[in-house]
């Protein structure tokens, strides 16, 4: 589920816990045509793509990361600060997931009130934290130039398209920062303070866009990264 599902009446889809299939059935549309040949179209192409492969990625940078840890003895103490990352931005998934009314409304309170896209915000805290588990220099890359490559371009083709649905989404962008969190959420237009009904976490959001998933997608990661060893050297050990 994206960010920009949080405008939308669509269900997202989910694949896997770490890199899921954030994007929502609808795609942004264009606001024209440009040359095939000028920055702004290549821009534009590369940000389909990017939608387009984020999922296929995620199970190669998860096929990856396992191979990694086969070769790598992993850093019992790394793993144990990884959780400091992992589970605020797990919270913050779950957060955004539970908070977002999918009423083609522009959703600006909950985490939303202090950073535009809180998905894609917990989603790097939770790469960054398995990054920081693994003793492997290969993985830290890989991640960062994908969610350079990808999110990047992402995030930006989200945000032409809630301007272009949005009039109020200007206004918003101006109150609350793309990535990096505030502080405190910034108040609704006019100083007015969100209603009850609006701030509330709803389970059933939760459950509805499937956010449990990156929970138990995580949850495996660790018991892969305390027991694939010496699984695996039991089994070599009883094969000789």
């Amino acid at each position: 589920m994206s960010d920009r599902a949080h405008a939308s009446g669509v269900p997202a889809r989910t694949a896997d816990a770490l890199e899921k299939d954030e994007t929502q059935a609808g795609s942004p549309q264009s606001g024209g045509t440009a040359p095939a040949s000028t920055p702004s179209a290549w821009a534009a192409r590369w940000q389909r793509i990017a939608r387009r492969i984020r999922v296929p990625l995620g199970f190669l940078v998860a096929v990856l990361y396992l191979f990694e840890l086969v070769r790598h003895t992993p850093d019992y103490t790394a793993i144990g600060w990884s959780v400091a990352l992992v589970a605020p931005g797990l919270w913050l998934r779950g957060y955004a997931a539970g908070t977002v009314k999918k009423n083609r409304q522009l959703t600006t309170t909950g985490p939303y009130a202090c950073t535009r896209n809180p998905l894609y915000l917990g989603s790097m805290l939770i790469a960054a934290g398995f990054a920081l588990a693994l003793p492997s220099w290969l993985v830290a890359v890989v991640l960062a130039l994908g969610f350079l490559a990808v999110y990047v371009p992402v995030i930006a083709s989200e945000e032409r398209f809630l301007r272009a649905t949005f009039p109020e989404y200007d206004e918003y962008s101006r109150r609350v920062p793309r990535l990096i969190p505030r502080l405190f959420p910034a108040r609704q237009p006019g100083g007015a303070v969100p209603s009850v009904d609006d701030r509330g976490f709803s389970p059933a959001l939760y459950f509805k866009h499937r956010e449990y998933n990156a929970v138990l997608g995580s949850a495996l990661l660790y018991l892969c990264l305390l027991f694939l060893r010496p699984a695996l050297g039991v089994f070599l050990n009883g094969l000789r």
